[in-house]
């Protein structure tokens, strides 16, 4: 079998962490079978001046090798400030002669699709010329938020039903998508999976000495984009709470991760005077987590919103139990309070009770590490493999 996979959600040589769930899920397929990627990078007139975003996709090269895996990086047309309802179509334009080229020399048996816009939309227009079967996996965003937005929501709705097979990364998303009319009988729920030659337990003392982290405090870790959603600001206001308390005067959160909204959180650790309890550390290279997870007591994710949050399986199989919101796939993860604690929604001072409830707890690490390594990638992508053989025996 010959897969090609069409996704602008893939690691390259400027951003080593970009869609680094996608690259496992390929890595374990490419185990089974043939699989090469086409991971189209954004290319923008310089209509906007100098931006530095566009600058970075510059450096990325036409053609990477990841230990044998072939990737492919061509450009394709994006006007910012026009609106994303055209990406799809600037999408399928740019490509269709560069995906049907590749197709002479690698004469692919199935189009498999990673986010449902732009990249579902643009491939099942593609798949259409190039008469090939396409399955599109739904992660988060793609169906979590996209569809508030009308056109979106429409080219959503159109590649799904064109796909032969979805694949939802978790109920939740599976639920959205036949809410966009999607029939049921064509969507599998085939969640991630964990890498756990990457993320395994470690002793805690050495992995806080590793890092310069003090050997006695009560440590939770938060990791991600420092973005809005992510809720960090609610992480800091629930510890400003404990320690408002006075129960807490040991307690030390360590946040990993950049984006747009450090500066807010860096104003509010210093208008809340809490610079002895939060820290901002910055990002960190995906093979350093693994220390990270394990000098922690407990790790917290508080999204307003989620897919399959591949955090909490890297969590649990470093045997670090979990505080997280009950949103979209998170309750789907942690289903039992054998593995963590859940919050019905962002608000600090449910968040700062379920940290308490947490560092209180004893947990069973043992089970919290058998119960990660149930989901590994192999697993899942065997899971995947069965559906690509079920389209295929259908053409």
């Amino acid at each position: 079998m010959k897969i090609l996979t069409l996704t602008t959600l893939f690691p390259n040589n400027q951003q080593p962490t970009h869609g680094i769930f996608v690259k496992k899920r390929i890595e374990a397929l490419a185990e089974l079978v043939q699989v090469k990627v086409v991971a189209p990078v954004p290319w923008s007139p310089n209509i906007l001046g100098n931006n530095a975003k566009y600058r970075l996709y510059s450096q990325i090269p036409l053609y990477e090798n990841h230990n044998g895996l072939e990737v492919f990086h061509p450009r394709y047309l994006v006007i910012p400030k026009i609106g994303r309802s055209l990406y799809g179509l600037l999408y399928f334009y740019s490509l269709k002669s560069y995906i049907m080229a590749l197709k002479k020399s690698y004469d692919f048996d199935l189009l498999d699709l990673h986010w449902a816009y732009p990249d579902g939309f643009a491939g099942v227009l593609l798949a259409k010329f190039l008469e090939k079967p396409v399955t599109i996996t739904i992660r988060g965003t793609d169906l979590n938020l996209y569809p508030n937005y009308v056109l979106r929501r429409e080219m959503i709705s159109f590649a799904l039903k064109k796909a032969n097979r979805v694949i939802s990364v978790c109920d939740a998303l599976k639920r959205q998508a036949i809410n966009l009319g999607i029939e049921e009988s064509k969507i599998t729920v085939i969640s991630n999976g964990v890498d756990t030659t990457r993320f395994y337990p470690l002793n805690k003392k050495e992995a806080r000495i590793k890092l310069g982290l003090p050997l006695n405090n009560r440590i939770i870790l938060g990791a991600g984009h420092l973005i809005e959603r992510k809720g960090f600001h609610h992480l800091i206001d629930a510890i400003h709470i404990l320690v408002e308390q006075g129960k807490y005067h040991d307690i030390l959160t360590v946040i990993v991760g950049e984006g747009d909204f450090r500066g807010n959180l860096e104003r509010q650790v210093a208008r809340l005077k809490l610079e002895l309890y939060v820290r901002l550390v910055g990002i960190k290279p995906n093979e350093e987590l693994v220390y990270w997870y394990n000098a922690a007591d407990i790790f917290s994710l508080v999204s307003s919103r989620e897919g399959w949050p591949n955090v909490l399986f890297e969590s649990l199989a470093c045997g670090t139990p979990v505080v997280a919101t009950a949103v979209w796939g998170t309750p789907e993860v942690i289903n039992s309070e054998e593995y963590g604690l859940l919050v019905q929604k962002q608000e600090p001072r449910q968040i700062a009770e379920a940290l308490e409830k947490a560092l209180e707890k004893k947990w069973d690490t043992n089970r919290l590490i058998k119960y990660a390594r149930e989901n590994t990638w192999d697993k899942v992508a065997r899971k995947v493999l069965l559906e690509f053989e079920k389209v295929l025996s259908h053409k």
